[in-house]
């Protein structure tokens, strides 16, 4: 096996967990890929529109749309039904993108 193929198949074992549902007004962190299904569209839960995104429960839903949830309902929030991605234990800065 070459370190290619260890690297990418380390890569694809990352958890796909819920972190923390965000405080009503704060923005959803989806940065696992398992939230966009690249093949299909489907309708959002909550506006009805298609969307290829999806939520750790695998419902289809717009990540604005989550958010206008979470702010909408702050109590049933908590339950986390949307919620942002774990943060990873890695040695670097978890929002270090550009």
């Amino acid at each position: 096996m070459t370190a290619r193929a260890r690297k990418t198949k380390a890569k694809a074992a990352e958890p796909f967990e819920p972190g923390l549902v965000p405080a009503p007004g704060e923005l959803l962190v989806w940065k696992h890929h398992e939230h966009f299904d690249r093949w299909r569209d489907l309708a959002c839960v909550l506006c009805k529109k298609p969307t290829p995104m999806r939520s750790h429960g695998g419902e289809p839903v717009h990540k604005t749309c989550a958010e206008g949830w979470i702010a909408a309902h702050p109590v049933k929030a908590r339950e986390g039904r949307f919620a942002s991605d774990a943060r990873r234990k890695t040695g670097k800065s978890y929002d270090d993108h550009a």
